[in-house]
């Protein structure tokens, strides 16, 4: 197998990143940027460098007729929310800077894809991956200074472990952190920039519950990472242990770390403060076990999709003090079935993906991306 990247399409935006100070604990890894070809990326692939990643041209992309104009039928919706059709299983999303167009995985395949309303999905690069049990191209984000570098990052899985890797146009994937452990299940992992130059990364419990305890492993944490030099090491840092299925990280915009995922017991939502502390216990639970997933988060809210009860769920949060202030309502309940990825954009729309190929009954149109707006914490959207 080539372990390259194959890039498409064209560059441009720019993303904000918020500094978040943590007291951490330091564990053993492997994360560094290796500028030769590194294993398992070998051999050295060939690429179409092709024009980069950035707003959509109307004049240059593929469009498709508005809602009234498009009757049903395979990967045409009449839902005027549905932005694209016919995908692969999702897995991670995140919106671009205009708000206009969002890349989202396919988990299995491992493409990277822009969407856009009323345009055809660009593939923007293609990550071969080991799709297996529940692993693959499980999370993608902007480097913070996008608009300069054209960087992506991406959480993945490959024959040996999971991993984060550093993508650009026409070059193989840097290795950023290696040996996160993989497991038959317990794969997923979510990454999302705190600051310019360090990233959280939360990493599933890789079917080994003890290992999310053990802080001599990489399982079942949420991480710290700074970013090294090119050639350079860098050590992450605990910031929460525990986990059990991650499901996302993502950030609000006082700077506070948002993290869900899955236990035997129950679905959580924890949140890490500036300053880097955690409270007394996680933010909500879920006895019931929805599914917890992707989360995004806006000044008073949190939103966070629901595999499993195939809906949005909407907890009100106080600005100042990040407190949950309200039990959490559902919306887009039973729409469009089971969900993953979730982001949220400029304009306040909420982006979510999903996953009805894993196990549901997909329709004509699956996988998909909707975008809807915001809801808000009193239940339903507009």
């Amino acid at each position: 197998m080539t372990w390259g990247v194959q890039w498409t399409s064209s560059w441009g935006g720019r993303v904000a990143a918020a500094a978040l100070a943590v007291g951490v604990l330091a564990v053993p890894s492997c994360a560094r940027f290796d500028d030769s070809t590194t294993t398992p990326f070998t051999p050295q692939p060939t690429f179409d460098p092709g024009p980069g990643v950035g707003p959509l041209d109307p004049t240059t992309t593929t469009t498709t007729p508005s809602a009234s104009s498009r009757p049903p039928g395979p990967c045409v919706d009449p839902d005027p929310a549905v932005v694209a059709t016919c995908l692969d299983v999702t897995g991670g999303l995140v919106t671009m800077p205009d708000g206009n167009s969002a890349l989202v995985t396919e988990r299995r395949t491992g493409r990277i894809l822009q969407v856009a309303p009323e345009t055809e999905p660009v593939e923007v690069a293609t990550i071969p991956v080991d799709g297996s049990g529940d692993g693959g191209l499980m999370d993608v984000t902007l480097s913070p200074t996008f608009a300069e570098d054209r960087l992506l990052y991406a959480y993945i899985t490959t024959a040996t472990d999971n991993r984060v890797v550093r993508i650009a146009a026409g070059d193989t994937p840097k290795d950023v952190l290696t040996g996160i452990p993989r497991g038959t299940s317990g794969n997923a992992g979510a990454i999302e920039f705190v600051s310019p130059t360090e990233l959280a990364v939360l990493t599933g419990d890789a079917g080994n519950p003890s290992a999310a305890n053990d802080p001599s492993s990489l399982s079942g944490k949420l991480l710290k990472l700074p970013l090294p030099a090119p050639g350079a090491a860098a050590t992450p840092s605990v910031v929460l242990s525990g986990i059990g299925t991650a499901g996302d990280v993502c950030r609000d915009p006082n700077g506070a770390l948002w993290v869900t995922d899955r236990t035997p017991l129950e679905d959580r939502l924890q949140r890490v403060g500036v300053d880097g502390s955690t409270g007394t216990g996680p933010a909500w639970t879920w006895p019931e076990r929805p599914g917890v997933a992707g989360c995004a988060a806006a000044p008073d809210g949190i939103a966070i999709s629901l595999t499993d009860a195939k809906a949005v769920a909407v907890l009100t949060t106080d600005p100042g003090t990040g407190a949950v202030t309200a039990a959490p309502v559902l919306a887009a309940e039973d729409r469009y079935g089971m969900l993953r990825g979730a982001a949220s954009s400029p304009d306040g729309l909420l982006w979510v993906s999903t996953i009805n190929k894993t196990g549901a009954e997909p329709g004509p149109n699956d996988d998909r991306v909707v975008r809807i707006q915001f809801p808000a914490g009193g239940g339903g959207f507009d």
